[in-house]
């Protein structure tokens, strides 16, 4: 693997970080009701457990309402069960051919619970992009070993890593706050 390479595979996980960063606060609820709540709770149907998303349509016809849709009525008590035990804390509606959901205003206790998620769940990212970086620094060393690479060049590696590690960092600060000020203000 030469230096380039090490590098892309760097930003390349890093950037992975942060696209699972961003899967992760969108399932985090606002006051508003968003597809993300509930596209991937994962539901007990054909014997194993699958996405909601690939079992049903997920709409939101009005800003506190998610409607679900099942592409085959029959798993509609399944998705409706995994609803009641998920930690949502909203109730299903049923009428036999969709589920709709009331998204409930967030209270302050709430709001301050989800704060802390999102801060947990930054960190977590954080730590991550920092083994990926401990991970590249520890190629770019054996590249010098091996002698692929200067020691010059093994330095301005380590030096763009860290250049990549400061920036996802910066992003994942970035996610994190927007999505705890939706929080906060809806």
């Amino acid at each position: 693997m030469s230096a380039d390479e090490t590098l892309m595979d760097t930003e390349e996980r890093m950037e992975k970080a942060i696209s699972v960063l961003g899967n992760q606060l969108s399932g985090i609820r606002t006051g508003r009701a968003t597809p993300g709540l509930v596209d991937s709770l994962k539901v007990e149907a054909y014997g194993s457990l699958t996405p909601l998303k690939q079992l049903a349509s997920i709409g939101v016809p009005e800003p506190q309402q998610i409607l679900i849709r099942p592409y085959d009525a029959s798993t509609i008590k399944d998705i409706e069960k995994a609803i009641v035990a998920s930690d949502l804390g909203m109730s299903p509606q049923n009428d036999g051919k969709f589920i709709r959901l009331n998204v409930p205003a967030l209270s302050t206790d709430v709001r301050k619970k989800m704060g802390i998620r999102i801060k947990e769940l930054a960190e977590d990212s954080k730590i991550s992009i920092r083994n990926i970086r401990r991970d590249g620094n520890k190629t770019a060393d054996q590249l010098e070993k091996d002698k692929e690479i200067t020691e010059d060049d093994r330095d301005k590696l380590k030096s763009d890593i860290q250049d990549l590690t400061k920036k996802f960092e910066e992003q994942v600060n970035e996610l994190a706050k927007a999505r705890e000020a939706e929080v906060m203000d809806s």
